[in-house]
């Protein structure tokens, strides 16, 4: 690692040591701000790993309802182009060492089948549950996906900041302290030998 070329005084020595303070301090808070992330994201993903498989068996159960609807009723297209649009969804955000987390909910209100009892059975009513169902686990999963993806590029943001500091900023400012430490001691040394020269010379002279 080059050391910058700067003065060697004591007014520099100094302030590159407080520099090099303050990077230490910046480095392992970004270092514990990384460990708190990735906690933070290993328990989502243990968690959308469980919910994509649950989500996966009710779609499944849902499609194959909807399907035995169509077979028994004929072609439900009408009946599904009459439901309303979801409007109740909500998102807010919290905040895990300054990365926006999004919390997504869904109003609770009671299950209603939008549809004339003689035009439908069982199987449609089957259907229609399991994709309320599957709408509900849906927005958990959109919420957990996208706290997953914002919390691994805050990750990859913070290692890439406490690997310059690691790997280039300290480095940089330690051989800096180094570099003028020496110098000054040098200065110190020659100072002194150039001290005891003249003395000695004056001793000479006075005998």
């Amino acid at each position: 690692m080059a050391v910058t070329k700067v003065s060697p005084t004591k007014g520099n020595l100094i302030a590159t040591k407080k520099s090099l303070t303050l990077a230490k301090l910046g480095y392992e808070l970004m270092d514990r701000k990384r460990n708190v992330l990735i906690r933070e994201m290993m328990m989502l993903v243990d968690k959308v790993k469980t919910l994509r498989d649950e989500i996966t068996d009710v779609y499944a159960q849902a499609y194959l309802a909807l399907q035995q609807a169509n077979i028994s009723l004929g072609v439900v297209t009408e009946i599904a182009n009459a439901i309303t649009v979801e409007n109740g969804v909500h998102i807010v955000f919290r905040s895990v060492m300054g990365v926006e987390i999004p919390n997504v909910t869904l109003d609770d209100s009671p299950i209603t089948f939008q549809y004339g009892f003689e035009e439908s059975n069982s199987k449609l009513d089957e259907a229609t549950i399991k994709f309320i169902q599957v709408k509900k686990m849906t927005i958990l999963l959109s919420e957990i996906d996208s706290s997953i993806y914002r919390l691994a590029r805050a990750i990859q943001k913070t290692q890439k900041r406490a690997n310059a500091l690691r790997n280039i900023v300290l480095p940089q400012l330690q051989g800096d302290v180094k570099y003028i430490s020496e110098a000054l001691e040098e200065k110190e040394r020659e100072e002194f030998t150039r001290l005891k020269v003249i003395k000695n010379k004056k001793q000479e002279i006075s005998a």
